[in-house]
């Protein structure tokens, strides 16, 4: 008995493909799953005294109209889930307690209860794209010998144990301290408080391997500073989930993104695609104290990692006492190109994808 249901949660290739802590990241799901709470507490601002079967039933068709809204309009931001797929975790996660927490309190204000209604389902539908569309990335980065489909089978169950255990213990809750209203409005914040704490620490737990601005960033600073190249591993309780847009200083204050016209004058193009010949990127300091990166059409992971070499190179350059900004970024450029193909190599070899630059906008320019 033991062994099989070992062989349903466990990936068959299991200390290769599990490293740093990846089983984490399901084990704190029951914790989520007080929605009994919730129907309940909408069927009594209805005015009508459910039986937990009603509420079940109940509970799919008010699901569906304000919640396929939610979840077409977060379809919108999958670049961004991409770029951030830990921070927009945890949001999803923070969505459906906000909406979970919008049915509970429906009994408060029955006059209200449509409008509770279809804002509490708005929010668990933006969660619910969230959570699936970041799922596949966090996954990915665990995948050592093309088990992913192994690996996101037994995520799933795992999840769906620790899922079945939440129900239970809702439906406990539900039967005690939660069977008023003001107990129901007690537990609920301290369940998810303790929730989000968790998400928040699983996803820290979390090693992503693909590149995008803050752990490029992150890559490139401590390269410069030291000569060694950080794995995903070593960078992943570094990140900053909350604010992921900040500038590195020892990484040359790089910021991508802006538009063409807004990051490079026309008058200064010209000049910076000759120093940067062939190359898929540009580099153009500006008067607010970082630097900008355009990024060419077909640019890769590799050529964003080139620039952002050559801007905290010319940045630590301009610290040393160069005068001209033009002879900085030649310099800079010749020091990355001579020291890229050992970079490059070590990176592949601590397990980073650099085939693409996650930036989350999507921005490439022609030029």
């Amino acid at each position: 008995m033991i062994p099989s249901v070992e062989n349903a949660l466990r990936p068959l290739v299991f200390s290769e493909s599990l490293p740093n802590g990846a089983y984490m990241l399901p084990t704190f799901n029951f914790i989520s799953s007080y929605s009994v709470h919730a129907m309940t507490s909408l069927l009594f601002a209805a005015g009508l005294r459910p039986t937990p079967a009603q509420a079940t039933a109940v509970s799919w068709v008010l699901k569906d109209g304000m919640e396929h809204a939610g979840k077409l309009i977060c379809s919108n931001m999958g670049a961004r889930m991409d770029s951030e797929p830990k921070r927009w975790r945890i949001l999803a996660d923070v969505l459906y307690d906000l909406g979970t927490g919008l049915d509970i309190l429906s009994p408060l204000c029955p006059h209200l209860f449509l409008e509770m209604a279809g804002l509490g389902n708005f929010a668990k539908g933006m969660a619910v794209v969230a959570a699936r569309a970041t799922r596949l990335p966090i996954y990915s980065s665990f995948v050592k010998e093309g088990n992913l489909s192994d690996l996101f089978a037994k995520g799933e169950a795992i999840s769906t144990v620790f899922n079945v255990l939440g129900i239970g213990a809702g439906i406990s809750l539900a039967s005690t301290v939660c069977s008023s209203i003001q107990g129901k409005i007690v537990i609920a914040p301290l369940l998810s408080v303790v929730h989000v704490y968790c998400v928040v620490e699983e996803m820290r737990a979390a090693p992503v391997n693909t590149l995008n601005p803050q752990r490029t960033a992150m890559i490139v600073a401590d390269f410069v500073k030291s000569g060694k190249i950080s794995s995903p591993g070593d960078l992943r309780y570094r990140e900053d989930l909350l604010f992921p847009g900040r500038v590195i200083e020892d990484a040359g204050n790089v910021k991508v993104g802006r538009a063409l016209h807004k990051a490079i004058k026309p008058s200064k193009l010209h000049e910076l695609r000759e120093i940067f010949p062939e190359e898929k990127f540009l580099l153009s300091p500006s008067e607010n104290k970082w630097t900008d990166m355009v990024l060419k059409q077909n640019a890769t992971g590799k050529d964003a990692l080139r620039g952002w070499l050559v801007a905290a190179y010319a940045a630590n350059m301009e610290k040393s006492g160069y005068d001209s900004s033009e002879r900085i970024l030649r310099d800079a450029y010749d020091k990355m190109a001579s020291l890229f193909p050992s970079f490059l190599s070590q990176l592949k070899e601590k397990g980073w994808h650099t085939d693409r630059f996650l930036d989350g906008t999507g921005s490439r320019f022609a030029w």
